[in-house]
């Protein structure tokens, strides 16, 4: 039975984009233990060929949604900028974690400006956004020199709780499945690979960029031509996808993925019996994006567990994340 301590373990890492060295290293620290030579990247990412001369990437993104401070309002209160596309309906009231420069940590809840039901009669009915919005420290602070004392400077992280949950009937329910499940399922790939004495000519990409939009842009081996981006399926009324299958996304905000690629995969499933969905996502973009935009002369395919509610309270499942895995090895398999 697979065991899903990495995944929890990598998801309770604190990694908004822009603040990826603590689970970058879990990365490198997992793979070496598992028998590989992971290397980082000039910009952070971890890389780690699987066999001699890769030249196909199958690449999962470890940043995540998050914020950083951007202000000090005068009774102590923070003020936000986004880090990606948080969903401040689905943030609010979360709690969180303030890094500052120094490495303290103090904790805090994001909350709409005016919060208590018994004072502000509008609060159900008003627009959120971030001028309405801010963070709560919990701390004895009521003014800029309050915070100042604490040393909270703007450009501080504001990550998350991820509230990770793993139930006996397979469902993962927790922040970042967006896109943690997909580096497991990378790590799955790098011990079946290590356990079955495989060395194919593979290269895991770890991005650190990808919810910014250039994650996926530099940093592969030169001998890389194909790219295999493992990233969450969209659920949703006009889609497919299910928790319990692995979407193959067939078109993004970005244009189609490549037609003989995603064709192969198809072959693979219905070849394997692995349950698997076909989607078009009109709100996304993934490293296979910024790939291509970079002009990166890639074969690029997408595929992922399914994930419900992304980029807020999300959940997959085992099943989903299996079906991933056993694409990607059919995949590799089928190359050899």
């Amino acid at each position: 039975m697979t065991s899903y301590t990495a995944l929890e373990e990598l998801v309770n890492i604190d990694s908004p984009t822009g603040y990826t060295a603590e689970a970058c290293r879990y990365i490198y620290d997992h793979l070496t233990l598992i028998g590989y030579k992971p290397e980082y990247t000039n910009k952070g990412a971890v890389r780690c060929a699987l066999g001699d001369k890769p030249t196909l990437a199958i690449a999962a993104h470890v940043d995540t949604l998050g914020a950083i401070v951007s202000g000090v309002k005068k009774d102590g209160t923070l003020t936000f900028s986004p880090l990606g596309g948080l969903l401040l309906t689905s943030a609010e009231g979360e709690y969180v974690n303030i890094i500052t420069l120094s490495g303290k940590v103090y904790t805090g809840t994001l909350l709409f400006d005016d919060p208590s039901a018994h004072a502000n009669h509008k609060r159900e009915t008003t627009h959120r956004s971030i001028d309405n919005m801010h963070i709560r420290i919990d701390e004895e602070v009521y003014s800029k020199d309050d915070v100042a004392a604490l040393k909270i400077n703007i450009g501080d992280i504001i990550a998350f709780e991820p509230r990770y949950r793993e139930y006996e009937n397979g469902f993962i329910k927790s922040r970042f499945m967006d896109n943690k499940a997909g580096c497991f399922v990378l790590f799955e790939i790098a011990r079946l690979c290590k356990a079955k004495g495989l060395t194919p000519p593979v290269e895991l990409f770890f991005s650190n960029y990808e919810e910014v939009g250039h994650g996926g842009t530099v940093g592969y081996s030169d001998t890389v031509r194909d790219l295999l981006v493992i990233d969450m399926g969209v659920l949703g009324d006009a889609c497919e996808g299910t928790e319990v299958r692995c979407s193959i996304c067939v078109k993004d905000s970005s244009g189609p993925y490549d037609y003989d690629f995603r064709k192969k995969l198809v072959d693979l499933s219905e070849a394997h019996h692995i349950p698997y969905a076909l989607d078009v996502y009109p709100f996304y973009g993934s490293d296979g994006s910024a790939a291509l935009r970079a002009g990166r002369d890639y074969r690029v395919a997408l595929i992922g567990p399914g994930v419900a509610a992304s980029h807020g309270v999300e959940r997959t499942h085992k099943k989903g994340i299996q079906a991933t895995i056993d694409l990607c090895m059919a995949y590799i398999s089928d190359r050899a």
